[in-house]
């Protein structure tokens, strides 16, 4: 498809929730000058994906300093790259500096953003991260890639490799599990690991809430532009909620176990609700339990449906206390303690350490956590989806590659409508491991 055709479809969602207040810039910072790629006092940052997501992760990076400035972005849809280019130059003038020839549009476009930066900003569909996190550190650029690092095993593997690339070229790749950098979560975890409630014995984490939003399927569109532009219901783009939602939740599980893997995982889930035509092939709830080695159990639920009660929460249970997060994280039994320092935004604190890496020339190389939690995710899919006992060697070694032979809106889609309109979804006891 060529990098500059122009494609139909509905209107950009508008951002201005997320942009709203993104007219007052940050304070300038200071920079050693060679620090980063460019070699000048400005740094040049790329957006791959337009979306919602993509358009607060451009604002948290020009957040980091008036050196900072906009100078390329791609999407597969051109309305979402105007629309999102034209919002963040209204709310940024003296950053964003995206004339029309480096706006790119088309499954190629990632290619051309990372040709033109020094730090490229990843937030397309899921499906694409490892791909565009390869491309970018290949390239010899440092990276924001927000989460899920990959929907599959083979995806996965391929990220985590460029990740080790990153570290051997001293690129710095910061993660979208944006949780860990939140300062009074942070604040907790040191207080876990130093004992607060004393050893840990389970972990109960939840992120139950509403479907995300669909976009009606318009006159002229194939079934692949559906997909597109409804990726998050769709398992092959998202991974579904453990992947899109949960993975948070287990991230933080992760880190208060010292991120070590799990030996195994069970689970189970289904499409109860979100069973209308309009929707994919994902499940609309999920529980899972991870056995560790030290016998702790992490219990994990998710769920999207509309009109129940919703809560996101983190739940640490020790010998002599347990620790509540997110919201205000605090301590009670033994030790109590409630966070009392400032609530600043973790997206802001994520990308301001990104940059405050580079421009001391020590860039910060997310590796060590962001694949394991990446895989946590996969894991919980994979027991979800087939009902079985599935260990952490047993999934590392899947060879089952989600996705199309090839991208473009006339490919065959890996997942196609039933003769009622309704995409299959795995079930239980009968999908097999792969």
């Amino acid at each position: 498809m060529s990098s500059r055709q122009p494609l139909t479809g509905p209107k950009a969602a508008s951002r201005r929730a997320f942009l709203k207040g993104a007219g007052a810039a940050a304070a300038a910072l200071s920079i050693e000058r060679g620090a980063h790629a460019a070699g000048s006092d400005i740094i040049k940052i790329g957006l791959i994906g337009c979306g919602g997501r993509g358009s607060g992760a451009a604002v948290n990076a020009l957040n980091a300093g008036l050196d900072i400035r906009l100078v390329a972005m791609a999407d597969i849809f051109e309305q979402y790259a105007r629309g999102a280019r034209d919002r963040l130059k209204q709310a940024r003038a003296e950053q964003v500096d995206v004339p029309d020839e480096r706006l790119f549009v088309g499954f190629d476009a990632y290619q051309k953003v990372i040709e033109c930066v020094d730090v490229v900003l990843i937030a397309a569909a899921s499906h694409f991260h490892p791909l565009h996190l390869k491309a970018a550190v290949d390239a010899g650029k440092h990276v924001f890639c927000e989460k899920p690092h990959a929907v599959d095993v083979p995806g996965l593997k391929l990220a985590m490799a460029a990740g080790q690339e990153a570290r051997k070229k001293n690129l710095a790749l910061v993660s979208g599990l944006c949780w860990r950098y939140d300062p009074g979560v942070r604040e907790a975890m040191k207080r876990i690991r130093d004992g607060a409630i004393g050893e840990i014995v389970a972990i109960q984490e939840t992120y139950i809430t509403s479907p995300y939003g669909l976009r009606e399927r318009q006159p002229g569109w194939s079934e692949m532009v559906y997909q597109y532009q409804n990726w998050y219901h769709f398992n092959w783009l998202s991974g579904d909620q453990t992947g899109q939602q949960l993975i948070h939740s287990l991230d933080k599980a992760s880190w208060a176990l010292g991120d070590q893997p799990p030996v195994v995982a069970w689970g189970l889930g289904g499409r109860q609700v979100c069973v209308e035509p309009k929707y994919g092939d994902q499940f609309d709830h999920h529980a899972v339990v991870f056995e560790y080695a030290s016998g702790v159990r992490v219990f994990g639920f998710c769920r999207d449906q509309l009109n129940c009660y919703n809560e996101t929460s983190d739940v640490i249970f020790g010998t002599k206390g347990r620790a509540i997060l997110p919201s205000r994280p605090r301590i009670e039994g033994q030790n109590e303690w409630v966070y009392k320092g400032p609530k600043v935004s973790m997206y802001d604190v994520e990308h301001k350490e990104l940059f405050d890496s580079i421009r001391a020339g020590k860039p910060i190389n997310n590796s060590d956590y962001m694949f394991t939690s990446t895989m946590l995710g996969i894991l919980a899919q994979m027991v979800c989806y087939t009902g079985q006992r599935i260990t952490w060697e047993q999934a590392m070694q899947s060879k089952l590659r989600l996705g199309p032979d090839r991208y473009a809106f006339d490919a065959e889609p890996p997942v196609k409508p039933g003769p009622d309109g309704r995409y299959p979804c795995a079930l239980p006891g009968v999908t097999k491991f792969q």
